[in-house]
């Protein structure tokens, strides 16, 4: 299928996506309207995604123990509700403030890598929706979609976060974020666990490469998805918009590796600081004298993740190590949490056990994956509704009320009774 691209038949095929498109998707927005939570829209995903793809944004590192940790962790905490509450839809508030400016939920799309590996509208998708919800969008600087285009569909006055690997090239550092600057990024999050590339077996097992090799296999699996390969084959080559435009496509891969270093010290850190001089996150925390350090080298917020499971195998589920992070910070330090949230009630959780913002990274994905825009909307959709109910049945109103609520709400199984003796 290489040569598709290389002779610029895609521009041909285009010409005949308004009538091939719809029939292609018909199964799949057939799905995508019967889905009834994230699960189903996972599903959904894997019927429409090239094998290749799919496994890479499903998959985590090695056994996938700490991927699915990080969701049965949830499954560990229990709600203590009130009844008698009198909560309805129209006494519920969601609305909360994450990086100095107002969002009308406290869950928020986490930056992930290469949106249109699995649609082809990519982040303009995934920001619309964020820009219309009026939620935070944090946009990776591995995405495939521009930081301006992108920072053009979000509204001036909705917070934005740009996330940032530390480059050996630091000329490349003060690049990106000079373009996140200029296109009103309100804070940077810096991710500090990927120095080392987890060991993503189903990927090697997929044969997963970027661009797409054109192996037998891998021609196999596009006839397989139809509405998917249309996509890909009706449209200009996808690359990762924010890195030097210059080194050709099949490089990428190399040049990204190449840039990536497990050398990198606290010392890198703070410089970084020093050159944003905003709000900037450590992302990637999973322990509190970390959480400390941070604070100390001069970012504002900490950001627990354990990078979605797909880097340190059994490393501990993140919402595991929030409350210790957040007596070791005190409450008045932004916090915020992400891995493994599938449902609203783990939304909830988050936010009772000290999260101040919750973000979604796979769940939005697989509504991408599964029907572009209105599958995002779906999977927003869903875990709003779901937050609510959850927040309803607690007993809760606000968002600030359940934090200030939680620990006697939120409290994990076989433990002491609240309160405390």
């Amino acid at each position: 299928m290489a040569f598709i691209h290389q002779l610029g038949l895609n521009k041909l095929f285009s010409l005949f996506s308004p009538v091939v498109r719809p029939l292609l998707n018909v199964r799949a927005n057939q799905r995508l309207e019967s889905a009834v939570n994230v699960w189903d829209l996972r599903d959904a995903a894997k019927k429409r995604t090239h094998l290749m793809c799919f496994g890479y944004l499903d998959s985590g590192a090695d056994d996938e123990l700490a991927m699915a940790r990080s969701r049965s962790a949830y499954s560990e905490y229990e709600c203590h509700y009130n009844v008698l509450a009198g909560n309805s839809p129209e006494t519920l508030d969601l609305r909360t403030t994450l990086f100095g400016g107002q969002v009308n939920l406290p869950f928020f799309m986490c930056p992930t890598a290469g949106h249109r590996m699995f649609h082809t509208l990519g982040e303009k998708a995934t920001a619309s929706v964020a820009a219309e919800k009026g939620i935070l969008f944090a946009l990776s600087s591995l995405s495939t979609t521009s930081v301006e285009d992108v920072g053009k569909i979000l509204p001036a006055n909705q917070p934005k976060v740009f996330q940032l690997y530390l480059w050996k090239d630091k000329g490349l550092n003060r690049e990106l974020l000079a373009r996140a600057r200029e296109n009103g990024y309100d804070a940077v999050a810096l991710t500090a666990d990927f120095s080392w590339f987890g060991n993503r077996e189903r990927d090697r097992r997929n044969g997963f490469s970027i661009p797409p090799s054109y192996s037998v296999k891998q021609i196999v699996e596009a006839i397989k998805r139809p509405a998917w390969t249309w996509d890909l084959i009706s449209n200009d080559m996808y690359t990762y918009a924010n890195i030097n435009q210059d080194v050709p496509a099949e490089s990428l891969a190399a040049f990204i590796n190449k840039q990536l270093s497990p050398e990198f010290t606290w010392d890198d850190a703070e410089w970084l600081a020093g050159e944003w001089g905003g709000h900037l996150s450590l992302k990637g925390v999973v322990r509190a004298d970390d959480a400390v350090r941070a604070l100390k080298s001069g970012f504002s917020s900490v950001w627990i993740s354990n990078h979605g499971g797909r880097q340190l195998e059994t490393a501990v589920p993140p919402v595991d190590a929030l409350p210790e992070i957040r007596a070791a910070v005190g409450p008045d330090v932004q916090v915020i949490l992400d891995g493994g949230v599938m449902r609203g009630t783990d939304i909830a959780k988050g936010l009772a056990l000290g999260a101040d913002g919750v973000g979604i990274g796979k769940a939005y994905l697989y509504g991408l994956a599964a029907g572009g825009k209105e599958g995002v909307a779906k999977a927003v959709d869903t875990l709003e509704d779901e937050l609510q109910r959850a927040m309803g049945l607690l007993g809760v109103r606000t968002v600030d009320e359940l934090k200030a609520r939680g620990p006697e709400l939120i409290r994990r199984r076989n433990t002491v009774k609240w309160p405390p003796a």
